[in-house]
């Protein structure tokens, strides 16, 4: 009996978001996508119950998790993203033996995604309440007549009630709404910040710039001053204006890139159509995976730290839990230009330019490679591969102009610009991550943050315009499934 027959009637329980049996009008996907995300917004708002006081354990990660400090979704999309990357690579072995066309592995493997997802929600919520980054209240406990350890529990409880809610709120919009789950708390998240970082009356761009045209905030000489770095990287944000602007433009840009492969209609003459294969093909989705293991290796040494097991080695810290020395400093992702402009005197003293070099490289590196790995996991694992591009071609009833009509044919065509531009534009999208959180954005957030939201906006503006289309026309709702 293998592990399938064994694990089958638990996975096959897991409750599931009902599929809908016909087509959904589009103006219903967005009343259920903007009733999620009003239920998003709503529960980022509800602080958990019989709490004292919080540290956020991912830190700089947050704007990439989604999620709130110290709410009910307290996890954000971490366990999903967490288990999402275990799936790929026990998938990438071909050590789960599943086939996702088989109906029956099809349950199977979206049960287990779920029993992992809650698993990984439990050895989160654990380490975040027992290891003092969420204390419980002494006096609600006292109120209550329990003791502080029934509080931990029930702090630990909301936190997985919590991962479990965003688990299906996921759910829903993939299957009811427009775009995916994930995407869109990012987008949520994201935005928020940036539209409090320019519109905030205290510390915002707009009321930081009225202060220095009307002299509230001092600068100095701009040439041989310091002038020009309070302009830049210091009120003004003047770097963080640029970046975001700059971010925007170039994903759009690279969006639009691509190789378009003819397509005419085996039966149909003069229906024709091409195959777009972006630049960007696998999307910018695998960064999160990426951005995902770096914050667990993060959250394990700032762990460590908090239970004062830390040897110098592995990680020394400040009275913040961020790294200072250490492998965790070297490992952890240049957030700010505060964390590499040595020569502008904005990073810790102590630290040397050699030290800061090298953690630059080894961010750099961590994220080209990974991103290029996790495109081709993503690519391979969402039907995104030649094989499974050419048979959805085939099934479409379309063929390649000049090509015999064989899904072996179409395969090798697709085999030659695939996989080349899914390991190139995976590189690439790790570069500008690094290179937009080296000049940071507005409003606190982070370049990949930012990243991630321009790119998954752009392909929910895509989903948009091809709903309303197959909503004008429903032969072609027909034709292409």
């Amino acid at each position: 009996m293998g592990w399938k027959e064994v694990a089958e009637p638990v996975l096959a329980r897991m409750p599931v978001v009902r599929r809908p049996e016909s087509h959904v009008p589009f103006k219903r996907k967005l009343a259920w996508t903007a009733s999620v995300l009003v239920l998003y917004f709503f529960l980022t708002n509800v602080q958990l119950w019989g709490i004292d006081t919080s540290t956020d354990a991912f830190g700089q990660f947050r704007t990439v998790l989604a999620g709130a400090q110290g709410s009910i979704l307290q996890v954000g999309i971490g366990p999903i993203v967490t288990a999402s990357i275990v799936l790929q690579l026990l998938g990438g072995a071909n050590l789960l033996g599943l086939d996702t066309d088989d109906p029956r592995d099809q349950v199977l493997y979206q049960g287990l995604q779920k029993l992992l997802v809650v698993i990984v929600t439990v050895l989160t919520a654990i380490p975040m309440v027992y290891a003092g980054f969420i204390t419980a209240s002494s006096v609600t406990a006292a109120e209550l007549g329990v003791s502080v350890e029934a509080m931990r529990l029930l702090l630990v409880s909301q936190i997985v009630v919590g991962g479990i809610l965003i688990l299906y709120l996921d759910e829903i919009v993939s299957k009811w709404g427009v775009g995916s789950g994930v995407g869109l708390f990012i987008i949520a998240g994201v935005s928020q910040r940036l539209v409090g970082g320019f519109l905030t009356l205290d510390g915002g761009f707009f009321a930081n710039w009225y202060d220095i045209i009307t002299g509230k905030i001092p600068i100095g000489p701009i040439v041989g001053g310091d002038g020009l770095q309070t302009l830049l990287i210091g009120q003004g944000r003047l770097l963080a204006l640029a970046t975001t602007i700059f971010i925007f433009v170039v994903v759009v840009y690279a969006e639009s890139v691509r190789v378009e492969i003819p397509l005419s209609h085996a039966r149909v003459k003069g229906a024709r159509g091409r195959f777009p294969v972006k630049l960007i093909y696998a999307s910018v989705l695998p960064m999160i995976l990426v951005r995902a293991l770096q914050a667990n290796v993060q959250f394990f040494g700032r762990l460590l730290n908090q239970q004062g097991m830390s040897p110098d080695w592995v990680g020394v810290y400040t009275s913040q839990g961020d790294p200072i020395g250490g492998l965790m400093y070297y490992l952890a992702p240049i957030y700010t230009p505060n964390d590499w402009m040595w020569f502008a005197g904005q990073t810790p003293a102590g630290i040397e330019p050699w030290q800061i070099l090298l953690r630059v490289s080894v961010d750099l590196t961590f994220m080209v490679i990974g991103g290029a790995i996790f495109a081709i996991f993503w690519v391979e694992t969402t039907d995104m591969g030649p094989e499974a591009t050419a048979k959805q071609i085939q099934n479409s009833g379309m063929q390649i102009p000049g090509f015999r009509q064989d899904v072996g044919v179409v395969e090798q065509v697709m085999e030659r610009y695939i996989p080349h531009v899914t390991v190139i534009g995976g590189a690439l999208v790790g570069l500008l991550a690094v290179m937009a959180n080296m000049l940071g954005a507005i409003g606190g957030v982070s370049g990949t943050g930012l990243l991630l939201t321009v790119s998954i906006t752009y392909k929910l503006y895509e989903e948009i315009a091809e709903e309303q289309l197959m909503e004008m026309h429903p032969m072609m709702r027909q034709m292409f499934g």
